[in-house]
């Protein structure tokens, strides 16, 4: 049975300042709590309806109705976990990174952690204006692929301003990325959904490229920042 201080400590970690506060985030589903706990992740409790067969002092057995009160979907899938929010690791420099200007949309940010994921980018640099990954909404895209890549919140500006790594941009106006040389050691930039890249984080970009239009109206104003994501990591990964 659930406690109304564990209700109430399940429903707080929907805001960020309370994940923060108890360093602890909220998986939902079979499929996706399965993922994390192959992982290296540490979960501190399980509730569910149907038992996982795991250290009985980690498993909560509810019913539907309990689950309804503290599930964050609108269909519940019979099981809610909680887990504790690792610590980062080191960023290594030595490969392709991926760096989000304030991406603000949890479901673009789980897709871009799945695309890491599927394209081995082993970092994720977040600028401290980009949504928490964990997020229950980011939590629940990635569908497990947040225990794959190392992502990072930090001063994006001060980052980048250090790194010896290239760094690239996805611009509007940008070179075609068809028709552009590239590598495979770099940062590769993309940025906010309604005002694209910061002119702050613009001025440290040296390599500024674009995914060119082929329609032949050309009126669509530009693509979803995780679709072009995809399709500039299937590109530097395919040279």
């Amino acid at each position: 049975m659930l406690s109304k201080s564990q209700i109430k400590l399940i429903t707080s970690l929907k805001q960020k300042k309370y994940r923060v506060q108890h360093g602890l985030f909220v998986v939902e589903g079979v499929k996706t709590i399965n993922e994390l706990l192959k992982s290296h992740l540490q979960m501190h409790r399980l509730y569910t309806t149907e038992t996982f067969n795991i250290d009985a002092k980690l498993e909560v057995l509810i019913t539907e109705s309990e689950l309804k009160k503290i599930s964050f979907l609108t269909t519940p899938n019979t099981a809610l976990a909680v887990f504790e929010i690792p610590k980062p690791k080191k960023i290594q420099e030595n490969s392709l990174i991926v760096a989000l200007d304030a991406v603000r949309d949890p479901g673009n940010l789980g897709t871009i952690i799945r695309l890491c994921d599927w394209f081995g980018i082993s970092d994720l640099v977040c600028s401290t204006e980009t949504v928490d990954c964990f997020n229950p909404k980011v939590v629940q895209a990635t569908m497990g692929s947040i225990t794959r890549v190392n992502i990072s919140y930090l001063d994006l500006n001060q980052f980048l301003s250090d790194t010896k790594l290239p760094v690239f941009g996805a611009f509007m106006e940008g070179a075609n990325v068809y028709e552009t040389t590239l590598i495979n050691k770099g940062v590769l930039v993309m940025g906010n959904e309604a005002n694209g890249i910061s002119k702050t984080i613009e001025a440290l970009i040296n390599n500024k490229i674009s995914i060119p239009r082929f329609g032949n109206i050309q009126a669509t104003e530009s693509l979803n920042v995780a679709t072009a994501t995809a399709i500039l990591l299937s590109e530097f990964k395919r040279r």
